[in-house]
């Protein structure tokens, strides 16, 4: 093990043992390299010659590039093309983390890591997988999961693939989180939350968020150590009263020094900047500290390096004049006033009692998505073929359901959408 690794790896023992026998043997091994090429590069930064760095420098100094950007792009050359630091942009994680606290107030004041940047929140999955998940570890997820979850916790990992049914009685199964989370065999547990979730478009009640914390506490303070990794993709969209309107992460951060909260969040789709390709990863436990936490930053910034070296440049520089713009928070607003008057069109639609017969609607207050489940032994895939064939209208069928993005269909047309779902219903109920 590379002496850096170890000096990270006594620094968090030091400060909380549990979060180290948390970590998976390449967490444990990664590190990010402070001596070699990146800190001779920094050693020579702003000296009169400077023949280290990997990139193409102009005569003046500026970074090369191609002059049909120019009429592109107003931005400082700086802002765009050199390598940004396998951290993220300073100046823009220090933001995030601001908006963190923002959108969150009951996190108060505290601690918690600077958010380290990744290429979207896929990349961050994949990076709390690298470090967190050893082969054979099992990762606990609701039944309603996002498909890109296998192809990064098994495939890339080889971590088990767990599930636990998200619904009872027409809201969040606690009784069934509680269960799996305790059948989950050794001395470390990995849950993955996901909320607003993909796809079922949920997101838990205040006393059902409660009620969750308290199952993870429960497994805590029986000794095993919980890795609550928190997919935020979707955050702030939510659309009814009575849901949780902060992250899950805010009700962990203090909960047990065997907890250790991992918030994965980003601008993809709460700023819809699906192309840009930037996340954050931020962690929290009870009693973390700064030395702590620092630890496992350069842990990750190590995992990212490693592994796609560095997130885009231009991609957070536009971001972070976007965030510093008056206008922001009035331009988001109006985006999000829109996806909210398609959910309202799209719950009246499906509380039509005609539909009833053949399909009905998964609890979902939240998000991009809801789901369907058909009945009279329809089968999903079958819909959503009968629908591109016959009614020229794109669905995915995801085991037993069929989901739909209402986020990607305009208001008008959602009443079309629902009643184009009825008739393949039929058409199969015929045959």
């Amino acid at each position: 093990m590379d002496a850096q690794a170890i000096a990270l790896n006594n620094t968090i023992q030091q400060v909380n043992a549990n979060v180290f026998e948390m970590l998976s043997e390449r967490g444990k091994n990664i590190f990010f390299p402070k001596l070699g090429i990146l800190a001779q590069s920094a050693q020579a930064k702003g000296k009169q010659i400077n023949a280290t760095i990997g990139e193409a420098v102009e005569d003046n100094g500026t970074s090369m590039h191609l002059p049909e950007f120019d009429a592109l792009l107003n931005m400082p050359t700086a802002n765009i093309f050199p390598y940004a630091p396998s951290f993220g942009k300073p100046e823009f994680r220090s933001l995030w983390k601001s908006s963190i606290y923002r959108k969150n107030p009951s996190l108060g004041d505290t601690v918690i890591s600077n958010p380290v940047a990744t290429n979207g929140l896929t990349h961050g999955i994949s990076m709390a997988g690298y470090l967190f998940a050893n082969e054979g570890d099992t990762v606990l997820l609701s039944n309603h999961y996002w498909e890109n979850y296998n192809l990064i916790i098994d495939n890339s990992y080889g971590a088990k693939v767990d599930t636990f049914e998200l619904f009872e009685n027409g809201g969040f199964n606690v009784t069934d989180f509680s269960k799996k989370m305790n059948d989950v065999q050794g001395d470390k547990v990995i849950t993955l939350l996901n909320f607003p979730n993909n796809p079922a478009g949920y997101t838990p009640l205040v006393g059902e968020i409660d009620a969750i914390v308290a199952a993870i506490k429960n497994v805590a303070d029986k000794g095993k150590k919980v890795v609550v990794i928190i997919d935020d993709a979707y955050f702030g969209l939510v659309y009814e009263e009575g849901v949780f309107m902060e992250s899950i992460f805010t009700k962990l951060v203090n909960l047990s020094e065997n907890v250790l909260a991992i918030k994965l969040d980003g601008p993809t789709k709460e700023d819809y900047v699906w192309g840009f390709r930037v996340g954050f990863i931020t962690y929290a436990i009870k009693g973390g500290t700064t030395e702590l936490y620092e630890a496992m930053e350069n842990k990750t910034a190590g995992a990212v390096r490693g592994n796609i070296s560095n997130i885009s440049q231009l991609s957070q520089s536009l971001l972070f004049n976007v965030y510093s713009a008056p206008t922001y928070e009035a331009s988001k607003k109006a985006k999000y006033d829109i996806l909210k008057s398609r959910y309202d069109v799209l719950k009246v639609e499906l509380a039509k009692p005609e539909y009833a017969e053949y399909f009905e609607p998964l609890p979902f207050n939240s998000g991009y998505f809801m789901c369907v489940q058909p009945k009279k032994g329809l089968v999903a895939e079958d819909i959503r073929k009968q629908l591109l064939e016959k009614y020229s209208t794109g669905v995915i069928a995801l085991g037993s359901v069929v989901r739909l993005a209402f986020s990607a269909v305009p208001k008008a047309v959602l009443p079309q959408l629902v009643e184009n779902i009825y008739k393949a219903c039929v058409d199969l109920d015929k045959k």
